[in-house]
């Protein structure tokens, strides 16, 4: 289904629900991360990308305190709370993003004074893929729109991802809400997460006969249940024991002399283990991958970027141990079928991962990966093309 068919279907089912036509639908992609994993709250750079698979909204403005919200998705009742006693870590399921958007916005001074919302996604859950965020910046552009905010969109991304570090209780960092908001179709984004500065860098992939594929392993993570905290919290230890307010802060050519000196902080008895260092030791080398990757796009040579993927993986495997078997399956047999390179993309523990391909050898890498999943005993992955296409936008 299009997202405009989504659109049709989402305005129907709010009349249903509500009895009145929506004031609009408006529309939020989910994304893949191309190459700069755990960088973005570090204040480094990523370069993702947003996919045709959404969520979508039909909103309308009430004045009288009440947000509802319902899912298409999930089967479960009309949710209804009201605006001024939203807390944070409320248990409220998934209309948890949703009601963090409204509790962010209220927050910072804007008098949203509720609403009525139905949503549908197509973003996989728990695929890596950013649902969450979809649903964070689709209900934040569609508030912003009805209560005429004037908010732009790094703004409204901002606040999306507070939402979900204080609301929902994921410390993430602003990638996911910023590519949601901000990406343009053909183009991946590459962001400086200290100041959101972007540049929109032309990844046009047919042109030279290649495809990305994602490979969403069906393996659910959790974001929330502190494995993600925890490399936060190690490279937040990392960038103090280094002396600077975040890792952005060590250039690629310092990375020898500053893991030499957590090393050593290591042998003083001064850290139990190698957990900071090798956090720092991927940080600072995928912050350098973004600049190599970029410069290669740049200079017309997508194909050239493989290896960085691959080494990137690498990275993920070894250095901040957040991948998984089935992760580490998809990225040996497509690159043993002939892939260019591929990695896991976003938080890890599961989730997907990216192939980069020649079009003639799609087809072989995605039966590889296939079988080498239904040898494993593995649940069989579903696998698409990344199509980099727009990101928050309102449909009617």
């Amino acid at each position: 289904m299009t997202t405009a068919e989504t659109a049709e279907t989402v305005a129907k089912g709010f009349q249903e629900l509500y009895g009145a036509v929506p004031d609009g639908v408006w529309a939020a992609p989910g994304r893949v991360n191309l190459i700069g994993e755990y960088t973005d709250f570090n204040e480094g750079f990523v370069l993702p990308l947003a996919l045709p698979h959404t969520a979508v909204a039909a909103v309308s403005p009430r004045a009288d305190g009440v947000l509802r919200v319902h899912s298409a998705d999930t089967g479960t009742p009309v949710t209804e709370l009201r605006v001024d006693a939203l807390a944070p870590r409320a248990d409220t399921g998934w209309a948890t993003y949703p009601a963090g958007v409204v509790w962010a916005l209220r927050t910072a001074g804007h008098a949203v004074t509720g609403a009525d919302l139905h949503l549908s996604s197509t973003v996989p859950t728990g695929a890596g893929l950013s649902s969450s965020a979809a649903l964070e910046v689709v209900t934040a552009l569609a508030l912003n729109d009805l209560f005429g905010l004037g908010l732009t969109g790094p703004e409204l991304a901002r606040l999306a991802q507070r939402a979900e570090n204080d609301f929902v209780g994921v410390p993430c960092g602003v990638m996911d809400q910023m590519a949601s908001a901000c990406c343009t179709a053909g183009h991946a984004l590459h962001l400086d997460c200290r100041d959101l500065s972007t540049r929109q860098v032309p990844f046009d992939l047919a042109a030279q006969g290649l495809d990305l594929l994602v490979v969403d392993t069906r393996v659910k993570h959790v974001l929330g249940d502190g494995a993600y905290a925890e490399r936060r919290a190690g490279c937040e230890e990392g960038a103090r024991a280094l002396g600077v307010s975040h890792l952005r802060d060590i250039r690629y050519a310092e990375l020898p002399d500053a893991l030499e000196r957590l090393a050593e902080r290591e042998r003083r008895g001064e850290a139990p283990d190698d957990r900071v260092r090798r956090y720092v030791g991927h940080v600072v080398a995928d912050d350098h991958r973004v600049e190599q990757v970029i410069a290669l796009l740049d200079a017309g040579e997508v194909p050239a970027i493989g290896p960085l993927l691959t080494e990137g993986h690498a990275s993920l495997r070894d250095a901040l141990r957040i991948s998984c078997e089935e992760l580490d399956l998809v990225v040996e047999s497509a690159n043993a079928a002939g892939a260019l390179g591929a990695r896991m993309t976003g938080g890890g523990f599961g989730g997907s991962a990216v192939v980069l391909v020649r079009d003639a050898d799609a087809g072989a890498v995605r039966a590889a990966v296939l079988d080498a999943f239904a040898a494993a005993g593995f649940t069989a992955p579903r696998v698409f093309s990344a199509i980099p296409s727009q990101g928050a936008h309102r449909i009617v």
